[in-house]
This record gives C-alpha cells, sequence and structure tokens, in this order.
C-alpha cells in the first residue's frame, strides 16, 4: 500500500518488557476475553488487550503516551481466566515497571529494574554510608557519645549518640530531596501522557478534585468486584495510613517524637498505631507472596519483595529500640537505633522514588490525566 508507514518495533523495549516479568505476553491472539472480564476496562481505554498488543509490537511511545496501563489494580482475574495462560495481569505490571523506569530521569530505576546487584548494591551502599556517619570520628554517633562521658554508657541518652536537630534536619533535607526527584518523574510522566493532545486548561483544572480522590483513597480500586481486591484495597489503605504517619512523625514531629524521657506523650499513640499497622500488613503482604495463594502473587518481582522486607524492618528496629530505650539497656539502644536507620534511610532513598513505591504518585496520576482526556473527547 503505497505512503504507508511500517511498524518499527522497538525491540529493546520488547525484552524490557520480557526481563520485567512479561514472560507470556506473545502468547496474546487478541480474542478480547481479558477485557470483557476486567470490570474496570471500559470503551475508551480496552486494557489491557491494547496494553498487551502494543507490547507485543514494541511500539514504546504508545504505551509512554497511554495511561491504561496504571489504570489496572491487577486483581489477577484477566490472567485466571484467559484461554492462553498469556497472564496479561502480569504484563500490565511488567509494563509499570518499564514505564517507571523510562519516567526516571535519572536512569536509575532502569538499572535497578534490570539488574538486582544494582538494586540490592544501592540499598547496601547507601547503609554502608548511614552507619559511617556513626561510626567516623566526628560530632555524631559514638565519637560523641565517648565525649559525653559514662554516664552516656550506663543510661540510655540517644541525645549524645544522635542529637535530634541533625537527625532531624537531615529527614527534612532527605524528604526534600524525595518531593523533588518524585515531583520531577511526574512532571515527565505527565509530559509523555500529553503530549500532542492541545487539551484546554478547563478540563485539567475539572477534575483535580480526582486527583486528589485517588491520591488519598485509590477510591478507583473499590471499583473492581473481584472479592480479593476490596481486601487489597483496605490492606493498602491502612498500610499507607501507617506509612504517612511514621513519615510525618520522622519528618514533622521528630523533637517531639524522640524523646530522653519515659513520660508519656501524645506522640506515642500515632506512633504506637503505625508500628502495629506496618507490621501487620507488611507481614501479611509478605506472606501472600510465599503462599502464591493469589492471582497476583503468582509472580513476584525483586522490587515486590524488598518494600514490604525493608518496610516491615524499619517498623520492627523502630519499635525494638523504644523497648530497649525504656529497659534502660544503654548500648544495645544505640546499636540498633544505628542499624535502624540503616535500614529506614536506604527504604526511602531508593524504593520510594525509584521503586515500586512511586506508583503511589503515577498511579493517580494516570487515572486524572485519563479522565481529563475523556472528559475533553466528550466536549
Amino acid at each position: 500500500m503505497s505512503g504507508a508507514v511500517p511498524i518499527q518495533p522497538d525491540t529493546e523495549f520488547i525484552r524490557d518488557v520480557l526481563r520485567q516479568g512479561g514472560t507470556d505476553f506473545k502468547k496474546c491472539m487478541q480474542c478480547s476475553t481479558c477485557s470483557c472480564t476486567c470490570e474496570l476496562s471500559t470503551e475508551d481505554a480496552g486494557f489491557p488487550r491494547r496494553q498487551v498488543l502494543e507490547a507485543q509490537w514494541g511500539q514504546k511511545d504508545r504505551l509512554m503516551a497511554d495511561p491504561g496501563p496504571w489504570l489496572c489494580f491487577y486483581c489477577g482475574e484477566c490472567s485466571r481466566i484467559c484461554p492462553r495462560g498469556a497472564n496479561p495481569g502480569e504484563t500490565m505490571m511488567a509494563l509499570r515497571r518499564v514505564l517507571t523506569a523510562e519516567y526516571d530521569w535519572t536512569g536509575l530505576a532502569r538499572r535497578m529494574y534490570r539488574s538486582a546487584f544494582w538494586e540490592l548494591g544501592i540499598l547496601v551502599l547507601v547503609a554502608a554510608m548511614v552507619m559511617l556517619l556513626f561510626i567516623l570520628p566526628s560530632n555524631f554517633g559514638f565519637e560523641l557519645l565517648a565525649q559525653s562521658g559514662p554516664r552516656a554508657l550506663e543510661h540510655v541518652d540517644l541525645e549524645s549518640f544522635a542529637p535530634v536537630h541533625v537527625v532531624h534536619r537531615g529527614d527534612t533535607i532527605m524528604a526534600l530531596g524525595l518531593a523533588l526527584l518524585l515531583l520531577i518523574n511526574a512532571a515527565r510522566m505527565l509530559r509523555f501522557l500529553t503530549r500532542g493532545t492541545g487539551i484546554p486548561a478547563r478540563y485539567y483544572f475539572g477534575e483535580l478534585r480526582l486527583l486528589v480522590a485517588q491520591g488519598l483513597f485509590q477510591e478507583r480500586w473499590r471499583e473492581c468486584k473481584e472479592p480479593e481486591s476490596h481486601r487489597n484495597w483496605l490492606r493498602h489503605l491502612f498500610l499507607v495510613s501507617g506509612y504517612v504517619t511514621i513519615f510525618s512523625l520522622v519528618v514533622i514531629f521528630l523533637p517531639w517524637f524522640q524523646r530522653e524521657d519515659s513520660a508519656w506523650h501524645w506522640t506515642s499513640i500515632p506512633g504506637y498505631y503505625s508500628t502495629a499497622i506496618l507490621l501487620g500488613t507488611t507481614g501479611w503482604i509478605l506472606l501472600d507472596r510465599l503462599s502464591r495463594r493469589t492471582e497476583m502473587h503468582r509472580f513476584s518481582h525483586l522490587s515486590d519483595w524488598l518494600f514490604p522486607i525493608l518496610l516491615f524492618l524499619t517498623a520492627l528496629t523502630g519499635i525494638l529500640v523504644h523497648v530497649l530505650r525504656l529497659m534502660d539497656m544503654a548500648m544495645a539502644t544505640y546499636i540498633l537505633y544505628m542499624v535502624h536507620l540503616a535500614i529506614a534511610v536506604p527504604m526511602l532513598v531508593v524504593e520510594v522514588p525509584f521503586g515500586k513505591w512511586a506508583h503511589l504518585l503515577y498511579r493517580p496520576l494516570a487515572i486524572y490525566v485519563a479522565a481529563v482526556k475523556r472528559r475533553a473527547m466528550e466536549s
């Protein structure tokens, strides 16, 4: 056919989808059973069939401009019912991993998703840097503890080991850095999703309420009627509430949260709440992945394991530091406090902007853009 532009598959993109877990997507014969089964799939966003087809043909640019991969909450029903065993649910998850790497301007996410050595190596490197802050001669950690005299070795005195104003300043800088990284990546995602659309600004303002609602509560997840989905949504909601609570205590309210006296303080209530929620939900998630009981847990990428493990260990070491402090076990408290930060800081610095928890920002943004496009098309 004269004048037709031949399709040029991006073979590297296809290999990337295969590496990130889409090992069966080539089996798809486009029967549309998955899209007919999915209760969230609509006529204008017929996922996952369309995204699987674009992945088969290596249409990277189309997928970069398509919010579809993020509209899937992976209930697993499409994979369970697929007559070819093409596992479209896991393909959509693989696409989200690939797209997360593409949105990241630093290139670190791509290296981490492609290589376990890189991901584990960066985590270990950041953890080592945190521990060196305590060990190397400086006005911090064990050096400052030695300067404080024998009393700090006999009774817990965290202020002599890790001065709260220093830790608080470091937490604030880290939080601002994480926010900057995420916002830059989100801006890149928004540019890819809206490039060439020419949608007037009034449509974007008109859907801002949806962006806030999806960001806070992931309401669209509840529209899926598959029984496991409501349970997963509720668990996810509690997990995020615990995570946001402890993050706020550490970044904003640390001078009140990290206290030397054992007297009761109001920060104890959200502190105990977040610890219980984080231990319970992350433990539950890890058990599900170990048992592979549900479709969405049959396949697990390294990134699916690392964040719940690190979050569980952060909560566990945090409450143990609190217990040791109440028991007035000085040296044990200092050492475990150092270990606690060596787990928490890499989790935040590495996994939040470059790993799976970036989905907390990307998914609501994609739902928002999809709604804007739909409103503009209807008008």
